[in-house]
């Protein structure tokens, strides 16, 4: 019987962190995961820029809207009931894929998005880097100065750009060999232009503008081309100039210290003194398979890691929490760019961020991600049109250059109404279904409403005019955390603050499951330097 020095399950940002470390010390690791990839769109997508395939290619449906239509909604068309993840595209649609028969889910409240894709949810990250502030390190349960040595470690792996600038402090932080921003658009050049005319009463008013940092590089870098203004940033990943966690695992592959094993669906663990097993579907042959290692390190994100630990505990009906950034956003127009046209070179990721810091202290600070309209096309935007397709349609191509689209989060704290459980059922692979509940108290629903008034007011002092505030439900952040809470004491189904799970003795967790306290700033990159820290632990434990 083989036993491995070292597993890490899952292949998203968490899980390429953690590997690469243990590889980096010398050490021998095989991943698990489903990993499903894009096999259809990724070869036929052109390497060109967006404006140039929607004029000169003439099978340009096939990859914009899908084969099978894909690409279009088909459930929730209504105006103002768009769901999370209604904005994948086709070559993103992968990310999804058969999420609802091996992670189902049950909730009237709670709508998150999963992935079993190769690289996971990481494959269509928006790719903004902000690293938390003390105060918040510290209420999420980690310590201050290893996270700041983590960030350094995972921005030059990956390769991060930004600008000092007023938000830097949210950024950046104390990061250093960060790369030069990417340019901004004519929109958002406008509008921070209005910013910086008002931006006296603005900070006064604890509002903070800069072009956002994003894991995109603007020049080459371990063999990556930089970023090409093709604005396709939601369809492909050609040049790799975007961090994907698949970039990484790549590279990994080709050492002889690393294996992956894919159509490996882990279900269940269990441990005695000297080992850990993994109980896995391999999804390939249908077969349910052990694997056996020293250590174990789950990366398979809060959601996925809850359902594991519970179900091998046997810990049905047992309640966990859950946190999950509330998310709202706002399609605006900025009068000054009506009728404008757009530049041909440009971007698709978020091009400008606001925060609000009314006590400026960099605590309980809200973040909206600003972002500019164009290659997702006008059909997706339409369905969110109070008029007729027809008209909506005439009218939303000469609002295009001036549409400004708000992507507003909030920090959050648990509270009750909030939590997952693992329930029987008999219908599914795994004989269980996860339940979840997650309800605002009255006093958070009016702090959230209070503050998106303050941002729409805010945006209103800089010609940029909200049309509506769309709310996707709880969920739609994507950004999820604190299932097994840190704990010092050894309280079951809580984590040791070196990532190991109380209870078990080799088994660690990589992900967001111990983070107690969710900042509204953008989560991947604490998430990746939290994982490569807590591989570092597990080879000091070893």
């Amino acid at each position: 019987m083989q036993i491995h020095d070292y597993i890490v399950i899952g292949s998203g940002c968490t899980g390429a962190m953690a590997a690469q470390t243990l590889v980096e010390a010398g050490v021998k690791v095989l991943m698990l995961d489903v990993a499903i990839d894009d096999n259809k769109y990724k070869s036929i997508f052109p390497d060109k820029n967006f404006v140039d395939i929607r004029e000169q290619e003439k099978d340009q449906s096939a990859y914009l809207l899908g084969e099978k239509f894909e690409g279009i909604q088909t459930e929730g068309i209504q105006a103002g009931d768009a769901k999370t993840g209604a904005q994948l595209t086709p070559s993103r649609k992968h990310l999804i894929e058969k999420v609802a028969e091996l992670l189902p889910i049950y909730s009237n409240s709670f709508f998150p998005m999963e992935s079993l894709a190769y690289g996971g949810l990481g494959s269509g990250w928006g790719v903004g880097c902000c690293q938390f502030s003390k105060a918040e390190i510290e209420k999420v349960g980690l310590n201050y100065d290893e996270m700041l040595k983590g960030y350094q470690w995972v921005g030059d792996r990956i390769g991060i750009s930004g600008e000092l600038n007023d938000i830097a402090p949210y950024t950046l932080g104390q990061l250093e060999n960060y790369q030069p921003a990417l340019k901004t658009d004519a929109n958002a050049q406008t509008l921070f232009k209005a910013y910086e005319n008002k931006k006296y009463k603005l900070n006064e008013n604890g509002f903070f503008m800069g072009r956002t940092s994003l894991a995109v590089i603007t020049k080459e870098f371990n063999g990556r081309k930089p970023y090409h203004y093709q604005d396709t940033d939601f369809y492909s990943d050609k040049n790799e100039s975007a961090y994907r966690p698949w970039i990484t695992i790549e590279r990994l592959k080709k050492k002889s210290l690393f294996q992956l094993q894919n159509n490996a669906f882990v279900s269940s663990f269990s441990e005695n003194e000297n080992e850990v097993e993994i109980h896995y579907y391999d999804l390939s042959s249908k077969e349910k398979k052990t694997v056996h290692a020293k250590k174990v390190i789950f990366a398979s994100g809060p959601l996925g890691t809850a359902r594991v630990v519970l179900r091998s505990f046997n810990a049905y009906e047992q309640q966990l929490p859950l946190l999950c950034n509330p998310y709202t956003y706002i399609p605006c127009v900025q009068w000054r760019m009506l009728g404008k046209e757009l530049e041909k070179e440009r971007s698709g990721f978020s091009q400008l961020s606001l925060f609000h810091d009314p006590n400026k202290n960099n605590f309980d600070v809200a973040m909206a991600s600003i972002y500019s309209y164009r290659s997702l096309m006008l059909f997706k935007i339409v369905m969110e049109s109070p008029l007729n397709f027809y008209d909506s349609r005439i009218i939303m191509n000469y609002l295009m250059p001036a549409f400004t689209i708000m992507g507003i989060h909030h920090p959050e704290s648990y509270s009750d109404g909030k939590y997952l459980q693992l329930q029987k059922n008999a219908n599914t692979l795994t004989n269980d279904k996860l339940y979840a509940e997650y309800k605002l108290r009255t006093e958070e629903k009016i702090r959230i409403k209070e503050r998106e008034k303050k941002y729409i007011k805010a945006m209103r002092s800089l010609g940029c005019f909200a049309i509506k505030q769309i709310d996707p439900g709880m969920g739609a952040s994507i950004h999820y955390a604190g299932t097994l809470p840190f704990n010092n004491k050894g309280k079951p189904f809580t984590l040791a603050h070196n990532g190991r799970l109380n209870g078990a003795k080799n088994v660690f967790v990589a992900d967001g499951s111990g983070f107690s306290y969710l900042p509204a700033k953008g989560l991947t990159f604490s998430l990746m330097a939290n994982a490569h820290n807590v591989a570092k632990n597990v080879l000091k434990n070893a």
